[in-house]
C-alpha cells in the first residue's frame, strides 16, 4: 500500500518538529553531525525515511534558539573557553597555518563540541611529529572526509580538539562544507584573537 503524502501544513509542521527535536538533541546529547540528528529525531517523531526533514540552516536555526533559552549562560561560557583553547593550539601550530572553523567560531557549540581546526602540512606525520614533540598524544580518527589527509584528536586542559589535516594546496580554495556543498567558515589566529577581545566577559 503507497504511503500518504502529507499536507503541506502538516508536512511543514512536521519538519519544524524534526528541526526543534534535532536541535535538542545536538544540545543535549553532544551530537554533532547535523544529519545524524535530524534522523535520530525524525525516528523519535515517528517519521519515515527522508520524509520532511528540515535543511542544516533550519535545524542551526532551532539550536541558537534552545541555546539561548536553556543554556545561555553556560553555552557562552563554553564558547569562550573552546576559542581560548582553540588560539592556544592555533599559536603552538602556527606553522601549519591553522584554522578555526565550527561551532566554536560562529557560537552553536555546546556542552560537548570540540575545537576544530584545519591545518595545512605536507605530510599529516609532520603534525603528529609537532604534537609529539611537545609531548601532546593524540588519537587517529577514522577519516571519511573527501580531501583530508588525515583527522586526529586529542584533549586540551580537558576540552576536546579536532584536527582536520589538509595538503597546502587545500588552503587556497574555499573548503566546502560536507553536509551543506556550501562554503564553510574558517578564520585564522588573529581572527580568533579579536573574537575573544570582542566577547563579554
Amino acid at each position: 500500500m503507497p504511503r500518504r503524502k502529507l499536507a503541506p501544513s502538516a508536512s511543514s509542521h512536521l519538519r519544524r518538529a524534526i528541526a526543534g527535536a534535532a536541535a535538542r538533541l545536538m544540545a543535549e546529547e553532544g551530537i554533532g553531525d547535523y544529519g545524524a540528528a535530524k534522523r535520530k529525531a525524525a525516528r523519535s517523531l515517528g517519521a519515515a525515511d527522508g520524509e520532511a526533514l528540515p535543511t542544516n540552516e533550519e535545524v542551526e536555526t532551532e539550536l541558537r534558539a534552545w541555546q539561548s533559552l536553556y543554556q545561555e549562560d553556560e553555552q557562552r561560557e563554553r564558547v569562550r573557553d573552546l576559542r581560548m583553547t582553540a588560539l592556544e593550539v592555533m599559536q603552538l601550530l602556527a606553522e601549519f597555518h591553522p584554522y578555526l572553523t565550527g561551532g566554536a567560531l560562529d557560537g552553536t557549540a555546546g556542552r560537548y563540541s570540540a575545537v576544530e581546526l584545519d591545518l595545512y602540512a605536507d605530510s599529516s606525520k609532520d603534525v603528529e611529529i609537532a604534537l609529539l614533540s611537545h609531548g601532546i598524544s593524540y588519537d587517529t580518527l577514522d577519516n571519511r572526509r573527501i580531501g583530508v589527509e588525515a583527522q586526529l584528536r586529542l584533549d586540551w586542559n580537558d576540552f576536546p580538539v579536532q584536527i582536520s589535516i589538509y595538503p597546502p594546496v587545500a588552503e587556497r580554495q574555499q573548503p566546502r562544507n560536507p553536509h551543506t556543498g556550501r562554503g564553510r567558515h574558517r578564520v585564522r589566529t588573529e581572527a580568533v584573537i579579536e573574537l575573544l577581545q570582542e566577547a563579554p566577559k
